[in-house]
């Protein structure tokens, strides 16, 4: 089972546009997550993810001020991830979808080719991870970019076009999972 108290997952927004150096580029915690990882080194083809992200679990970590921090709150809840109606991000990757390569006797290297479900929309997303594999636990750590397009998400502005946040995000993971 995935401990969400021992990884880390975050999104990483960026801002362009003319007035981009004026801005931040924040930065969201994902506070609630969880999942189920199967991973058997003998037996590769049967490794399989799922992984659930609460999407209003996400907590902004940059300096704010108490008003800009709550609008960009806001903005990213109910305007673009939309949480009301989309409560749950999915990453699902099954047996026969990751490959594996063993990098050290107890590292490896994992390229899955998941789905991912993000605002009402799966579609398949590949991720590029490295592992390293304990006898009682999983530790799991890469980043992937996304392009908010591909999930229909709102895209934002701020003062007119002058700046807006960019269509990639960065998300980085260092995740654990325990043997049950």
């Amino acid at each position: 089972m995935i401990d969400p108290r021992s990884g880390k997952f975050t999104a990483h927004a960026f801002v362009g546009g003319m007035l981009s150096s004026l801005g931040h580029n924040p930065t969201f915690a994902v506070r609630d997550f969880g999942g189920e990882v199967n991973f058997n080194p003998a037996e590769p083809d049967g490794a399989s993810v799922k992984l659930t992200i609460q999407a209003a679990s996400l907590e902004l970590t940059d300096e704010f001020s108490g008003r800009d921090r709550w609008d960009i709150m806001h903005v990213m809840t109910d305007e673009v991830l939309e949480v009301s109606q989309h409560p749950e991000i999915v990453y699902d990757s099954r047996a026969g979808q990751i490959a594996l390569k063993r990098a050290a006797d107890s590292l490896f290297e994992a390229a899955l080719k998941g789905t991912l479900t993000l605002h009402g929309v799966t579609r398949h997303q590949p991720v590029t991870a490295h592992i390293v594999a304990r006898e009682d636990s999983l530790r799991a750590y890469g980043e992937v970019v996304l392009r908010q397009p591909d999930y229909d998400l709102k895209h934002v502005t701020v003062a007119g076009s002058m700046m807006k946040v960019k269509e990639e995000v960065k998300l980085t993971f260092d995740l654990v999972a325990r043997k049950q």
